[in-house]
């Protein structure tokens, strides 16, 4: 189970970075308007912030302090930065799920979430859920800026 879980998550942070990647200009990772509050490098911003919070520092003890504020708040960091900690986010992902019995699957996640207790297998189907979603607004982003 964990290196199924492992890849699927390594191949959507890929998926990200491709995306990240493609903007034909670092700046419009930044663009925002009133109908896009969040631009596509606040986003991946805030999967970095996310991954490191909930598996590195929940499940794998890393030490990761989160600051979520700044995941939205930083601006013009630049895209190798991004990617580095994109890329960065896969090894911790990795030492994770290498770590982790089947057993821990079903344990209760070691902090509340949303208020309530869940188990681990919960929060990591969610956690995927919630990567996927902003990978498909950073496409979005993309695509709404590139030039024709």
């Amino acid at each position: 189970m964990n290196e199924a879980f492992f890849q699927v998550y390594a191949l959507d942070l890929q998926k990200v970075i491709a995306e990240i990647k493609q903007y034909e200009n670092e700046e419009d990772l930044w663009i925002v308007n009133e109908k896009i509050p969040n631009s596509a490098g606040n986003l991946a911003l805030h999967l970095v912030g996310n991954l490191n919070h909930f598996f590195g520092a929940v499940l794998g003890n890393t030490g990761y302090v989160r600051e979520r504020d700044n995941e939205f708040a930083d601006k013009n960091v630049s895209r190798n930065e991004i990617i580095n900690e994109l890329e960065n986010c896969i090894g911790v992902l990795k030492k994770v799920f290498d770590n982790m019995s089947d057993e821990d699957f079903h344990r209760d996640y070691p902090e509340e979430f949303g208020g309530e207790e869940r188990k681990t297998a919960t929060i990591i189907a969610y956690m995927l859920s919630h990567l996927n979603y902003h990978l498909g607004q950073i496409n979005y982003h993309r695509r709404l800026l590139a030039k024709s």
